[in-house]
């Protein structure tokens, strides 16, 4: 699991070693909307190929170890791979919760220094679809820090037109060229302690704080939660009632249940009403 020099790559440990295992046909994610009515099974080759195919995007745009992606996202399979495809090229990520005022994504851009936004053109609540889009150009014109490009998801239940001149691509048509292509990103090895990702406090007490997570002592102790804490193995299903937005989205739906090779479940909804 770890790569000569004492370097590791979260990315390989969730996925890579996996599949490499011998269980790249085994379940990885179930993404369920009760929001859409959309469900499928990613298998752990599936989430491979997905995760590759948006880290060749990545470099593609110059983001290379280091470099800081914010996410603007809601709970949808793209996501997930977006924080994995950092992870595999030693880039940050800054997952901030889909919906979150503009000001406060304009914070966050300036703190994290973000090169490359992440984003969906909308999220869906119940009963209303919250676009997302002119909440990133306004964070983006209150901000500082000017990222180079812009990658929309466009969803279905509300597309928006993506302005060339300001950096906005097509999340889902540059992915499905570099699958096309087979394109293929070696995972970059990174030392145990430098950073996964960054994710701030909610401010509600001052300035949001940013909150450093390295890569190893944090996959060791995921590893070590899920199996002695939580009870789960490989071949068990585990949903957490969280969002990606927060830590424990980040811990017991993306990560901790992918370094266990257990199969996570990503939903999007409330879990009640």
């Amino acid at each position: 699991r770890w790569f000569s020099g004492g370097r590791t790559n979260t990315c390989y440990n969730c996925v890579d070693r996996h599949v490499a295992a011998g269980r790249g046909k085994d379940p990885a994610i179930i993404f369920d909307s009760a929001m859409s009515g959309a469900s499928r099974i990613f298998t752990f080759y599936d989430v491979l190929q997905e995760v590759t195919a948006v880290a060749a995007v990545l470099q593609n745009l110059g983001v290379t170890k280091g470099d800081r992606v914010v996410i603007y996202m809601p709970m949808v399979p793209e996501a997930v791979f977006s924080m994995l495809a950092c992870a595999r090229i030693g880039a940050v990520h800054s997952v901030v919760f889909g919906g979150f005022a503009a000001q406060e994504l304009a914070s966050r851009l300036d703190s994290a220094r973000a090169k490359v936004v992440i984003a969906a053109s909308c999220g869906l609540e119940p009963g209303r679809v919250v676009a997302y889009k002119p909440l990133v150009d306004a964070a983006i014109d209150l901000a500082e820090t000017k990222p180079s490009h812009r990658l929309v998801l466009q969803r279905e239940q509300l597309r928006v037109d993506l302005r060339a001149e300001h950096g906005e691509l097509d999340f889902a048509e540059l992915v499905a060229a570099e699958r096309e292509k087979k394109s293929e990103v070696a995972c970059v090895p990174v030392l145990a302690t430098d950073p996964l990702y960054i994710l701030y406090t909610s401010g509600t007490t001052g300035k949001p704080k940013g909150v450093v997570r390295d890569n190893g002592g944090h996959m060791v102790a995921l590893q070590w939660s899920i199996r002695n804490i939580y009870g789960l193995k490989p071949g068990d299903v585990s949903w957490t009632a969280s969002d990606i937005g927060w830590v424990v989205g980040h811990s017991y739906i993306v990560y901790g249940p992918l370094l266990a090779g257990v199969t996570t479940v990503l939903f999007e909804g409330k879990p009640v009403g």
